[in-house]
């Protein structure tokens, strides 16, 4: 991992984990944003969205929200990067999630069809 992080990102894993921290973290906080401690997520979302058959557009904002989080590991030679996002809106019938590839792309994710969609309705109010 160290040779990766130095040839691509011309960068070692101590400095991203700063970076993480200034920008990410420090940065997002002193802007007052709220969940929104993360690199770009909104893109992230959008690729999900597309892949599963949604709308690009839709709720982009409230499924950004997230976290991104690194530190260094084994003595500083790797880097662990982890994500967390506590929400991601995703409609299981209509529009496009009926095409093979969106929906295969549903089917992995175990939320597929309309059954499931009336059992999260009955849920969640």
């Amino acid at each position: 991992m160290p040779e990766l992080i130095k040839s691509v990102l011309k960068t070692n894993a101590a400095s991203l984990v700063e970076l993480n921290m200034l920008k990410n973290l420090t940065g997002s906080a002193m802007e007052g944003v709220l969940g929104w401690f993360n690199a770009h997520a909104n893109n992230n979302v959008s690729v999900i969205y597309i892949a599963s058959g949604q709308d690009p557009a839709q709720n982009i904002i409230e499924s950004s929200h997230c976290i991104t989080m690194m530190e260094t590991v084994n003595e500083g030679w790797d880097l662990h990067v982890s994500v967390s996002i506590p929400s991601i809106e995703v409609r299981t019938v209509g529009g496009g999630t009926q095409l093979a590839p969106q929906s295969g792309c549903l089917n992995l994710l175990g939320v597929k069809g309309r059954r499931l969609a009336k059992v999260k309705r009955k849920t969640t109010g």
